[in-house]
């Protein structure tokens, strides 16, 4: 950690606002609650700016990206693509990456006002946190944004084996020559395209039946045939039971079958980031999620407030932020007495409960919102679904020859609640279906609409033809 914004330069220990985490949604509640008047005081025991700027959103986008372009430009007759150039490709990530430095994020949380502090802050009582010995005091609230970590399953001799993390994978300095991921949620997936294009052979373990459970079946389905596709050895329905690394990492899986590799990524879920925050200070339990209401304030607490991955509502960085201007916004409004108004407010986080857009960055990539077909009837909603493929419009097929886009709208009474997009060029078409589900569009004004032509967004017509809307 640089030694630089240390707690005994400062001047006072007494501020309006802490906030104990400075990734990007710590930046925005501290960023949010300067504007509404407020002193606050941010702590980072690592790089200000946090996990998605220097080891996940940034970093693994960046690596990706390439990847996307020359998959999309292969696709095209009179387009003439070599191999990817892996050199070029890890130093423009690592220029993202300010190569792991972060003077510029200092440098702005300063000129907006906010107070860094470098080091591990803990709770010690009712509004009390300290660092380094110095007890800090805030006046109205103390805000946790300290994010999630990897979670590493139960494995024999995994921990003993060194395995990479997201941390690892996103900042490596070359592609390993044998890569195997345990894992086929969304961070498993992005790396084992990333690391095939990049020239490692990838093997993937999923102990489900399909990639990327969460989402909708099909796209699952299209998502683990793209891996397939791109020579990823995916191995559904299995489970690691032992790992041991001698030089070369031997996985043995649970039907006896082994997996070489030079380097084993653990992508197999999260966890909270509270294990040594102090939580017991203040009755509640280290290591555990933090529950909050939606204006972001943990239950039973009235001045703790707790936004981001650590809620555990949404883990997504996007939605860390919407969540942090929820709170900075509703924190500076109850400092000065001011009423904090409900849902659809800027005083509550209420998209996450339904509407969380997400896009994975495959290859081609998915991009979601809302609720899937099976999450809706969860809620008793009575859904109709329509599906159509995307190569089958105008737009499409000049996109990309045999285009494998396949579009799905989940939709209850007139109103839609769901949307799925895959294939190449989506990751911008997400925005429309996130924006008709926050304004609840009727169907019948939703068919109004026009999309320009010929594009892919053509899609929207050939899934609306297929619903009543008036």
């Amino acid at each position: 950690m640089p030694h630089d914004h240390l707690v005994g330069d400062l001047s006072d220990t007494t501020f309006d606002v802490i906030v104990v985490g400075a990734g990007s949604t710590g930046e925005n509640v501290a960023d949010y609650a300067v504007r509404g008047g407020l002193s606050v005081v941010m702590l980072e025991s690592e790089l200000v700016g946090g996990e998605c700027s220097y080891w996940a959103c940034m970093p693994s986008k960046a690596l990706l990206r390439p990847v996307e372009l020359a998959s999309e430009a292969r696709a095209l007759p009179g387009v003439s693509v070599g191999p990817l150039d892996v050199e070029a490709v890890f130093a423009r990530r690592d220029a993202f990456t300010s190569h792991w430095k972060d003077d510029s994020q200092i440098s702005w949380a300063t000129g907006a006002g906010i107070v860094v502090v470098r080091g591990h802050g803990r709770l010690t009582g009712e509004k009390q946190v300290v660092v380094d010995g110095v007890t800090l005091t805030a006046r109205h609230a103390v805000v946790i944004a300290t994010g999630s970590a990897p979670a590493l399953p139960p494995v024999e001799g995994l921990a003993e084996a060194h395995p990479w993390t997201a941390r690892q994978a996103t900042s490596a300095t070359q592609a390993p020559g044998r890569l195997a991921v345990l894992g086929g949620g969304v961070i498993g997936v992005e790396m084992a395209f990333a690391y095939q294009a990049l020239g490692s052979q990838v093997a993937l373990v999923e102990r489900g039946e399909r990639v990327l459970a969460n989402n909708e079946p099909e796209a699952g389905r299209r998502v683990l045939q793209a891996l397939r596709d791109a020579g990823v050895d995916v191995r559904t329905g299995a489970s690691a039971r032992q790992v041991s690394r001698d030089g070369t990492v031997t996985i043995t899986l649970d039907d006896d079958t082994t997996i070489e590799a030079d380097e084993v990524l653990v992508a197999a879920g999260r966890r909270a980031n509270t294990d040594d925050l102090g939580l017991e200070s203040i009755g509640l339990t280290p290591g555990d999620w933090l529950s909050v209401d939606d204006t972001m304030r943990v239950e039973g607490v009235d001045w703790l407030y707790a936004a981001g991955d650590v809620n555990h509502r949404a883990l997504l960085t996007h939605m860390g932020k919407y969540q942090a201007r929820v709170a900075g916004t509703v924190i500076a409004a109850r400092a000065k007495g001011e009423q904090v108004t409900g849902a659809w407010t800027k005083h509550a986080a209420t998209a996450d409960h339904d509407v969380v857009p997400q896009v994975v960055f495959s290859d081609p990539p998915l991009a979601s919102v809302g609720l899937t077909e099976k999450a809706a009837r969860a809620k008793g909603l009575d859904v109709t679904t329509v599906s159509y493929e995307i190569g089958d419009t105008a737009g499409g097929s000049l996109y990309a020859d045999d285009n494998p886009g396949w579009a799905q709208l989940v939709v209850a009474g007139d109103r839609l609640v769901g949307a799925t997009f895959y294939g190449p060029g989506v990751t911008e078409m997400v925005h429309a279906a996130t924006v008709a589900i926050v304004g609840e569009v009727p169907l019948q004004r939703l068919w109004h609409a026009v999309s320009s032509y010929p594009t892919q967004t053509e899609v929207w017509l050939r899934l609306l033809d297929q619903l009543p809307h008036g």
